[in-house]
């Protein structure tokens, strides 16, 4: 049975968000909060019968406004391109905050169809991330056999470099020995003519 949905507000960054949500838990995740804004006082059940006729249109989608602002909630708000000069001087504090519509009480069958279409949101959500997560697996799969086909060919190519730098090198030894044997024949040989032209000369 779905869960019956409740509207929750907070600020995080340049954005006010709100959420139709089962759970304060849940509300927390889908603004990916990493702590728990309600126990902070950052967070808080929506009593703004405004806002929650427009969460419960589109539940489990977290909208934005600019924070302080009283622009409407939507799904893909932006921030204003010139901030406005603040003329009012008073503290904070005492300056009079828009007083909020509080709900007259949601009506039971529409408060089921907001709790289906969250639901409906969630598995959409959950789809979606299964989708991401699949084509992340793909492109690291891809990445690894691109690194192992790199890696093989260097392989190949080091083991090649090593087989024709060997015969290289028997090449060199090969002929270093021939060079030995005919400095050492020469030398005999140009002992003996050297005798004899000695011996010519008398």
């Amino acid at each position: 049975m779905a869960r019956k949905l409740k509207t929750f507000e907070t600020s995080l960054g340049f954005f006010d968000l709100a959420i139709a949500a089962p759970s304060m838990k849940a509300a927390l995740e889908a603004w990916g909060a990493d702590s728990n804004l309600f126990h902070q006082g950052a967070a808080r059940e929506s009593v703004d019968s405004d806002l929650i006729a427009a969460t419960l249109a589109k539940p489990g989608v977290v909208l934005r406004r600019p924070v302080g602002s009283d622009q409407p909630f939507s799904e893909h708000a932006v921030l204003p391109t010139q901030l406005e000069v603040e003329h009012d001087r008073r503290p904070a504090k005492s300056r009079a905050r828009p007083k909020k519509k509080r709900s007259a009480g949601a009506d039971p069958k529409a408060a089921r169809k907001a709790a289906l279409a969250y639901e409906k949101e969630q598995q959409r959500r959950e789809s979606q991330r299964r989708k991401e997560e699949a084509a992340r697996e793909k492109q690291r799969e891809r990445r690894n056999q691109a690194v192992a086909t790199a890696q093989a060919a260097l392989d190949q190519a080091e083991q090649e470099h090593g087989r024709r730098a060997a015969a290289i090198d028997a090449a060199r030894e090969a002929l270093d020995e021939k060079s030995r044997a005919e400095d050492a024949r020469w030398e005999q040989q140009k002992s003996k003519l050297a005798a004899a032209l000695r011996r010519a000369r008398g």
